[in-house]
């Protein structure tokens, strides 16, 4: 199976013109924007969202035009992206990301949160040089579904009354959609039949699942230097994630009553009770075998893409999501 290095080598070209793109369109003459700007990219992160658009494209044989579309698109994307975890940061009080300070904890709450909305509008400004209505259509709908992921996430901190279905939801809105708007956003650019479009969106959108997926799982079953986080945030944070919402459901009612407790009021005093009760649920391993159908099914949506080497990069990635280990 090929390796990310050997995937991001196929569109080696086009990933450098989105990362220029990038890198150009983040300068203001306001000076913390330039700052901001510039340490969250330095952070650096895998664009694995961009790499989609861009080895989807090449699936698609859509060959890169003189407006660079596709490697806009991927900057687009890239930047919606960046903004979310720059609001993200603030609304979770985090202070590590990708193992260095997070920017709010660099620059403060107010600084990231405007620098994340800078990075909106200038996603917006880039998507209308496309020139496609479909294009702004399904970003326009994919910002304003993060946005509600997000309030729903709000909603259910501190609830230990939260269901698996509600939590499908927020990770759906909140994370998968983003990849399917990618891979869309891919057919919609080569002008690919409605068939295609929404089994590419449907590839995004599963990978999505998975990826959150093994993010939520990491959380209990990683360290700090591996993850690049703090491990046990969504714990102290209170968040009702599967692995505590499987776990809470399996455990004797002194365990369940744990966790209850530990969701409505946060904190990491109860960590090393919880993952022990994590672990004797199997809460992990259920969680991965979640992952695994969401990846199953994303790359059965891949069979109306004709062979190629770029359609198997797209299938790798899907199988390598889960094997993160950040």
């Amino acid at each position: 199976m090929m390796t990310l290095e050997q995937i991001r080598a196929l569109v080696k070209s086009e990933f450098e013109n989105t990362n220029q793109i990038i890198l150009d369109r983040l300068q203001s003459d306001v000076v913390l924007v330039n700052q901001v700007g510039q340490y969250i990219v330095a952070a650096g992160g895998k664009r694995l969202r961009p790499m989609l658009l861009l080895l989807a494209t090449k699936a698609l044989k859509f060959q890169e035009d003189p407006k660079k579309s596709q490697s806009i698109l991927a900057a687009v994307i890239e930047l919606i992206h960046t903004a979310t975890l720059l609001h993200d940061d603030v609304v979770d009080e985090s202070d590590l990301r990708r193992g260095r300070e997070t920017a709010n904890s660099m620059f403060g709450n107010q600084a990231s949160v405007l620098v994340g909305d800078y990075l909106y509008s200038r996603a917006f400004q880039m998507m209308v040089e496309v020139g496609e209505m479909r294009v702004m259509d399904v970003l326009s709908d994919t910002t304003n579904q993060i946005a509600a992921g997000e309030v729903l996430q709000l909603m259910n901190v501190n609830d230990p009354d939260v269901t698996e279905a509600s939590y499908y939801e927020v990770i759906e809105r909140k994370t998968a959609i983003l990849f399917a708007a990618a891979t869309q956003l891919a057919a919609i650019l080569s002008g690919a039949d409605q068939k295609i479009e929404l089994a590419l969106k449907e590839y995004g959108m599963q990978l999505g699942i998975a990826f959150q997926l093994i993010d939520d799982a990491l959380d209990y079953a990683a360290d700090t230097e591996e993850l690049g986080k703090n491990v046990g945030d969504d714990l102290a944070e209170g968040k009702p994630t599967l692995p505590l919402i499987h776990a809470m459901e399996n455990a004797d009612q002194a365990g369940a009553e744990l966790i209850r407790s530990t969701i409505e009021n946060g904190g990491l005093d109860n960590m090393d009770a919880i993952m022990q009760i994590i672990k004797s649920t199997d809460s992990i391993a259920y969680t991965y075998q979640a992952a695994e159908k969401a990846v199953e099914k994303a790359l059965n949506a891949l069979s109306v893409l004709e062979p190629s080497v770029h359609k198997d990069a797209l299938i790798a990635i899907a199988k390598l999501s889960l094997r993160r280990s950040s």
